[in-house]
């Protein structure tokens, strides 16, 4: 079966069950808590909690879905950008999924599983083994080990008639977290096929929501358990076909095809060719549910897309431009199902970033081919003044990038930052500092008690900020002397006069409250789960200080602030004083920044 034929097969099967199909939702989800759309249940997510979905209209089909849904659902993983090219992993997707939101459980969802895989009307493979949840496969400090072994799950296969020997039992892998630090969750059953090479992938993963996650980490049973399943297509056509590889299937293989025929020099290698197919297929999925270049987040993972892809086909040294002949292949092959993509829009998107991407690469080539050898601290120099990622220097630095690491690039990167921060120390008239985190500086204990005052204040207007503008927003900097703090953002556009004073209002309000301000220290991976805000990117220590401002008497779960911190703080926010915003502005595409002062 084709890649096609098989998701037609997927969503007749299930609305044969009384399942409605619904469109695949958009790449850029409504839900704030993820940056792209990564799975099929996102957008059902609100039927596991908060909407009846027999009488919620479904924007996508003007109706309510019912108790059961159906859907081929694109999608797109950022963690996997830096590892595509081997055997698996890509960054677009699609996903085949069928959600119950009180209409099945357990008995009837394996049972679907079963049949659709194995009935000879349908994929007509056998099943290598499924895996169940056991706790006692779970480590001794995890979350999931105080569930039960899913005892119902293993008796309803072994009722189905697959014997014991290919029923695994498995731990924290088959116990589906809830997205964010609270929601639905539960146990999961996975099913296995054996690839021609002997392997066993697993295909399909089919998920019982039936606790509800609390920020206290407690699991408490649902009202109404539900379904949510999820199947990567790709894998799908790949054991259907007997293919070694997903590159080997119907959905590449056109695409391998383009790159190797118009490879003039033979300058393509297998890992290279799947980078860009894949890149290709991403970059049209992106723009064709609007996202842009830009360098802050679905913008920037656009942009990134793009500009590995010129790279690779800069590398074909002046033969014709690959993209276009990639789209033409991708319209035609998706363009019946995905009728968003638009060849003209996504080419011009594409070319123009392109255009201004290369001048970029030209400038800043000559200056890597005039170099004898290359350390990190001259990528960085590469960086800085022609902004040349890190991707572009190590693939086309040559033998002269061998050496160059992702790890040596980020330290020179931080090595400058420290450096630029180090002037600094002259707004204090020379004297020595008793305190300079970076972040926060000062000269004398007066100084000091000035800049925890303000720390503490920037804590308060983050918060604030996220309330009054959502939170897509989040810290990009700080940098907090005696007289302000200056604090960076990601936002899209200009504060109205309202929105400021909201935030002031906000900050205010909390300060006359008196709420108390405090800190817990624990480990890093238990600070996650308190939902405390932090850089996601940043390195911090197996052990943490989470502070958090919370009404007085009360704790962690019910704090109105939370973040990892070193200090220092006040110990409660009557001492901050009045909050005034002095100044808004923008300083780079998609950051702004705040100046603000106490009283």
């Amino acid at each position: 079966m084709t890649s096609n034929e098989i998701r037609k097969k997927f969503l007749q099967f299930f609305k044969e069950r009384e399942h409605t199909v619904v469109p695949s939702s958009s790449l850029v989800p409504d839900d704030p808590s993820v940056l792209l759309t990564t799975a099929g249940m996102q957008q059902f997510k609100p039927y596991y909690s908060e909407l009846d979905p027999t009488t919620t209209v479904h924007p996508l089909i003007s109706k309510p879905v019912g108790k059961n849904a159906a859907s081929v659902q694109k999608c797109f993983r950022t963690s996997d950008i830096d590892e595509v090219g081997d055997e698996s992993h890509l960054t677009f997707f699609e996903m085949l999924g069928n959600f119950s939101f009180g209409g099945y459980f357990k008995k009837e969802a394996i049972k679907y599983g079963y049949d659709f895989i194995t009935g000879k009307d349908w994929m007509n493979l056998p099943i290598e083994y499924v895996t169940v949840f056991d706790p006692s496969k779970v480590p001794d400090d995890d979350w999931r080990k105080g569930v039960p072994f899913d005892e119902e799950s293993y008796e309803i296969w072994k009722e189905i008639g697959l014997p014991e020997e290919k029923i695994k039992r498995d731990g924290v892998d088959v116990f589906w977290g809830p997205t964010g630090n609270e929601g639905p969750c539960g146990p999961t059953t996975e099913i296995y096929i054996k690839t021609p090479d002997g392997k066993a992938v697993e295909i399909w993963n089919i998920v019982f929501n039936e606790f509800y996650r609390g920020s206290d980490m407690k699991l408490t049973p649902l009202k109404t358990p539900g379904v949510d399943t999820g199947m990567g297509l790709e894998r799908l056509v790949m054991v259907s076909g007997k293919s070694l590889s997903i590159f080997e299937t119907d959905l590449f293989v056109p695409l391998i095809q383009v790159l190797e025929l118009n490879d003039i020099k033979n300058k393509l290698n297998q890992k290279t060719k799947r980078i860009m197919a894949d890149h290709a297929r991403g970059i049209a999925f992106l723009i064709g549910d609007g996202v842009r270049p830009s360098n802050k987040e679905s913008g920037y993972v656009l942009r990134r897309l793009i500009r590995r892809f010129v790279v690779n086909e800069y590398l074909f040294e002046g033969a014709e431009p690959y993209f276009e002949k990639l789209l033409h292949v991708i319209v035609e092959n998706y363009g019946e199902f995905y009728q968003e993509l638009n060849y003209d829009l996504i080419y011009t998107v594409f070319n123009e970033e392109r255009i201004k991407f290369l001048k970029t690469v030209e400038k800043g080539l000559r200056e890597l081919g005039a170099l004898e050898s290359l350390d990190a601290s001259l990528a960085f120099k590469l960086f800085e003044s022609f902004g040349l990622p890190y991707e572009v220097i190590k693939e086309l630095g040559g033998e002269k990038a061998e050496k160059l690491t992702r790890e040596d690039f980020e330290e020179e990167f931080k090595r400058h930052q420290e450096i630029s921060r180090a002037g600094a120390e002259k707004k204090f008239g020379g004297h020595g500092l008793i305190l300079d985190t970076g972040e926060l500086k000062a000269g004398n204990e007066e100084e000091l008690k000035k800049v925890t005052r303000l720390h503490t204040t920037t804590h308060l207007m983050h918060k604030a900020l996220r309330e009054v503008l959502g939170d897509s927003v989040h810290q990009m900097g700080s940098d907090i002397t005696p007289e302000r703090t200056r604090f960076d953002f990601s936002f899209d556009r200009k504060l109205t006069d309202e929105e400021i004073k909201r935030v002031e209002n906000k900050v205010n309000e909390i300060i006359k409250a008196d709420y108390d301000v405090k800190f817990e220290e624990m480990p890093k991976s238990e600070a996650e789960k308190t939902g405390a805000l932090h850089f996601f990117k940043a390195k911090y220590p197996d052990r943490v200080k989470v502070y958090y401002v919370t009404p007085k008497g009360k704790g962690i779960p019910e704090a109105w602030s939370k973040e990892f911190c070193g200090g220092p703080h006040v110990t409660h926010t009557s001492l901050i004083g009045h909050f005034k915003i002095i100044k808004e502005e923008g300083v780079a595409s998609g950051v702004r920044r705040i100046r603000a002062a106490v009283e």
